[in-house]
């Protein structure tokens, strides 16, 4: 009789497995009764590659809501699913309806690759399924091949390509898992800014604004790394300011030492060394001397010295442009000179 009795264990346990898988589902069916909007059928399964793929990366978890039968989740047809690292969500305790929605919160209506994403343009959007909320590319970064979507990195670009739908995987999740956030209920996600938006009631497109943080890469690849670092330090005020105007000039001087100055006068700098429209060194060039040049401080204008015998370049307040049309794009050109323009506060 115990040899019978230890015989039938193997079927007991696995009865008592399916029957908590099925009690599982049960609840979490139940669950998903509080979310706004019913996931849509699915007619696909996770293939086994899908699931390998996700496990040998170190996103068991995700493996195992998407692999479950019937699946906790599953991304729809032409989708891109970003799967969250199991160490940014392991040690949470998150309601199945929480869950539920930040998994539809990580997945975009639109297939897209690694290589598709390096293409969009930074600040673009992109409609997820959760109740067709956005999620932005706020970091793009061509030659390093990095993106990052509500500032999480993508630390596993093109994890899985399937025709059903792409995988990525991703450091964290794209919204804050802290409970004061779930007290706000099946709304907890606030989409941000994107494409268009108003400011002093007018309305602006994202395509018609200079990319500043995409100048800030540029100066320090080009080898103006302080004057870059400076222009990091102050460029919300200037992104904020720049929607006033949809060009700009930048005048890059090297080697700047600013660290020991206050905010608000190396913010003073680095604006004195901005025109709100962009003007090429031919452009510069054709101007009569004494011309004045507006600058990002109210008041504070540069002024054309013109081509001086003992120098090769334009003068521009007594500094020589060195480096003309170092970087021209659509919206904005920047011109290396050989040191600082001098304001009141600083001496070159």
């Amino acid at each position: 009789m115990a040899y019978s009795c230890w015989c039938w264990f193997p079927i007991y346990f696995i009865a008592s497995i399916t029957l908590g898988v099925i009690a599982i589902t049960s609840a979490i069916h139940s669950n998903s009764k509080n979310t706004p909007q019913e996931i849509p059928s699915q007619t696909h399964k996770l293939s086994s590659n899908a699931t390998e793929a996700l496990k040998n990366s170190g996103f068991i978890l995700m493996a195992d809501l998407l692999h479950n039968s019937p699946p906790f989740y599953l991304p729809p047809k032409n989708s891109t699913f970003f799967a969250i690292k199991d160490s940014a969500i392991k040690n949470t305790s998150l309601p199945l309806w929480f869950l539920k929605s930040l998994l539809r919160y990580h997945t975009f209506t639109t297939k897209l690759t690694m290589e598709e994403l390096l293409n969009k343009s930074q600040g673009d959007c992109i409609t997820t399924l959760f109740r067709e909320k956005n999620a932005s590319l706020t970091k793009i970064e061509t030659l390093q091949k990095r993106v990052e979507i509500n500032n999480v990195l993508i630390s596993n670009p093109d994890l899985f390509l399937g025709e059903e739908f792409n995988i990525h995987g991703v450091l964290g999740p794209f919204t804050s898992l802290q409970r004061e956030v779930l007290q706000g209920g099946s709304d907890f996600i606030r989409s941000p800014n994107c494409r268009l938006f108003k400011n002093n009631n007018s309305t602006y497109d994202f395509n018609n604004v200079i990319e500043w943080n995409k100048v800030v890469q540029l100066l320090s690849s080009k080898g103006y790394s302080s004057f870059s670092i400076a222009l990091h330090s102050v460029i919300e005020g200037i992104q904020k300011d720049s929607m006033s105007f949809s060009s700009a000039t930048i005048f890059a001087p090297p080697d700047v030492n600013l660290l020991n100055y206050p905010s608000s006068v190396l913010d003073r700098f680095v604006r004195f060394h901005i025109l709100p429209q962009k003007l090429t060194y031919r452009e510069l060039s054709s101007f009569p001397v004494r011309t004045l040049l507006k600058t990002l401080v109210l008041n504070d204008d540069l002024e054309i010295d013109g081509v001086l015998e003992f120098m090769s370049g334009v003068v521009v307040n007594g500094i020589e442009i060195v480096k003309p049309d170092m970087v021209v794009s659509e919206k904005f050109v920047i011109h290396g000179i050989s040191r600082a323009f001098k304001i009141a506060e600083i001496t070159a």
